[in-house]
């Protein structure tokens, strides 16, 4: 799956002030995207609150984002959850063909055991003939996917090809890139340890502040991958202090505020979630000032 090798970006849904899917505001975040080194686009995950969306507005998301792709770049859907005949229900039910892969969440809330875990992605497995990427997020799932589960997956199951590995852990990372097949794809879930990662044998990153920054840090991805550590290492420090802006009051109010402050689209967010403080935006807005003047 060369495809997935680099910087994909979880795009968000940027909302109008009264809360509707801002169409226009989700052309110019793929157009930015597009045009700015992304590798590969990932449509309806965590960050593009799609818990918040009806299925009317997943599908003008999903619409709208092929339309503006125009088949530039490959296109990664969103499909998971905790109810795994609902998955396998929503994957059969759904036209895939614009798609180079899934990208499934570990079931979260039920807290499976690792068997469980395994037997969820075994019937995702048998149910779509379109790859998938595993999504292990243990602070959003409350559960970890442990190396020696996702290897056992890897070996049982040809169209699971990669791992979306977001628990923060480069040991972990590590142990999953040394078990799996040379194939098998370990992708990094976490901005900070993307570098890291890469340089350990990862291959790449599906980013959030990829979004806001698509040129510079698939530009790092791309140093990394190439081995050009100091280089690559020179952005990951002078990315690192808005890493962690766009995450201190939670994802994606963060990267909205950074995309609101690029003029890209406005920064609603929908409840549960709120907007970030006065005075995370005024610490994000003075850095992209400060960046957009280098």
């Amino acid at each position: 799956m060369k495809k997935l090798i680099g910087t994909g970006v979880a795009l968000i849904t940027p909302f109008k002030e009264d809360f509707s899917v801002d169409v226009e505001g989700l052309i110019n975040v793929v157009n930015f995207n597009i045009d700015n080194g992304i590798d590969y686009l990932v449509i309806l995950g965590t960050t593009a609150e799609s818990a918040t969306l009806s299925k009317e507005e997943k599908q003008l998301v999903v619409n709208t984002i092929v339309e503006a792709n125009a088949g530039k770049l490959p296109l990664v859907l969103g499909i998971g959850g905790n109810n795994t005949a609902a998955v396998v229900e929503e994957i059969k039910a759904t036209d895939l063909s614009d798609f180079t892969a899934i990208l499934s969440v570990s079931p979260y809330y039920n807290k499976p055991t690792q068997e469980g875990i395994y037997q969820h992605f075994a019937a995702i497995s048998k149910a779509s003939d379109t790859p998938i990427i595993i999504y292990n997020v243990p602070g959003r799932t409350a559960s970890n996917i442990l190396p020696e589960t996702v290897i056992r997956l890897a070996i049982d199951f040809e169209n699971i090809v990669a791992i979306k590995e977001a628990a923060g852990d480069i040991v972990q990372a590590m142990k999953l890139i040394a078990g799996c097949s040379k194939g098998f794809l370990v992708i990094s879930g976490d901005d900070m340890i993307t570098l890291p990662m890469v340089l350990a044998g990862g291959a790449g990153v599906i980013s959030v502040i990829g979004e806001g920054f698509p040129k510079e840090f698939s530009e790092m991805v791309q140093l990394g991958l190439n081995r050009n550590v100091e280089e690559a290492y020179k952005t990951h420090y002078k990315l690192a202090s808005v890493i962690d802006y766009i995450f201190a009051e939670g994802n994606p109010a963060g990267i909205k505020a950074v995309l609101s402050k690029l003029g890209i689209c406005g920064d609603t967010v929908r409840l549960p979630l709120v907007g970030i403080s006065n005075e995370l935006r005024s610490k994000i807005d003075q850095f992209v000032q400060n960046y957009l003047i280098q």
